[in-house]
């Protein structure tokens, strides 16, 4: 029996892998306490995806409700399972900087110690295993905003000239910048996932992502732009533009493609604690108020936005991820799907449920 531990199994990227591996013949185990709830609020909540896996797994997929910061319980899970866990897919988080900064010793806690503790857990009852964390871009903090960006009509763009024009490659400096607290809990993760895998040689691997995005998301205006803009447009509620005038840039990558790169580390695994960033990159990028328009196009509804002048803390202005090492260490790899295609898919899949939340007839 091979058995896959997956956390945040409710969320966006840790129920598109449940449900891909239950269909590839895997029992999955998943780890999710529906903390996003706590995080913000009921329209948070990955109740809902909890539910239609479920309901889709049947006997493949077993659910536990544990925090990860409880080592005791996360050890009695892995001692259950053993050696039979072949891969452990690591996504559970606190997500949103902008939270964190309100409640600095859970947002650590969570992101830090409960990796700490997965980590150790593996060491102890799976040491042959995979180990897989979704970190982020924010681990960089905000020392893009350095690089020569040149403003353009809807976006701000690197100078074609730079040695990034491609994107930001995974050598770029972490010191010297600002993260916010949620960068730094999760860089601080990050780095404990590389020296498990370098100083114990366990196959450990980091995809810091850029906009991680699909149609199970839960958006919320702290986290998950595209899928709260594509809310904001088909509810009518205003949707908020901080800073750099709404031309910051952003990556975005389908939850399907995130998995088919879990997957494909997952078979051909790296030792040493390897680290990749894994966004749209050139393919999929967009800067706010493209996204705003094509949302408005998608929709057929103007979108009420409203204009903050502060940007968030250690937010990047350009940010489009060098996937190059990813694609050379994985060819058979590619990005399938674009920001557009991302952005119909969600509103096809979610707008019956939100017209029915305001009462709107179709």
């Amino acid at each position: 029996m091979s058995v896959i531990v997956i956390t945040g199994s409710a969320g966006l990227i840790g129920s598109a892998a449940a449900e891909f591996y239950i269909q590839a013949g895997f029992d999955v185990i998943g780890i999710d306490n529906d903390m996003r709830r706590h995080f913000f609020g009921p329209t948070g909540s990955v109740a809902g995806n909890l539910r239609r896996l479920k309901n889709l797994s049947g006997s493949r997929y077993k659910h536990y409700c544990t925090d990860i910061r409880d080592a005791e319980a996360i050890n009695n899970i892995f001692s259950s399972f053993g050696e039979n866990i072949s891969l452990i897919v690591h996504t559970a988080a606190q997500p949103s900087h902008d939270w964190a900064a309100g409640d600095p010793l859970t947002d650590f806690t969570v992101n830090a110690n409960g990796t700490l503790n997965l980590l150790e857990a593996m060491r102890k009852y799976c040491p042959d295993g995979v180990f897989i964390f979704t970190s982020t871009n924010k681990v960089y903090g905000d020392r893009p905003n350095k690089l020569p960006l040149v403003e353009l009509e809807t976006r701000w763009e690197i100078d074609p000239l730079h040695p990034y024009r491609q994107g930001i490659p995974e050598n770029m400096p972490v010191d010297g910048c600002t993260h916010s607290l949620f960068g730094t809990s999760k860089l601080a993760a990050d780095l404990l996932v590389q020296e498990y895998g370098r100083y114990f040689r366990q196959k450990t691997c980091c995809f810091r992502g850029g906009v991680l995005s699909g149609a199970r998301q839960s958006g919320v205006e702290q986290h998950g732009f595209i899928n709260y803009l594509m809310k904001c447009a088909v509810t009518g509620t205003p949707y908020t533009i901080f800073g750099y005038k709404g031309k910051q840039v952003r990556d975005v990558i389908s939850s399907s493609d995130v998995v088919a790169a879990i997957d494909a580390f997952f078979k051909n695994p790296r030792p040493g604690g390897e680290v990749y960033n894994l966004g749209g990159g050139r393919a999929s990028n967009i800067s706010v108020i493209e996204a705003v328009e094509i949302a408005q196009e998608i929709t057929r509804k103007k979108i009420n936005c409203l204009y903050n002048d502060q940007h968030r803390t250690g937010d990047h202005i350009w940010y489009i991820s060098d996937t190059q090492k990813f694609s050379s260490h994985y060819p058979e790899w590619r990005i399938t799907k674009n920001v557009r295609v991302i952005m119909e898919e969600i509103f096809a899949e979610n707008k019956n449920r939100w017209y029915s939340d305001i009462c709107w007839p179709l």
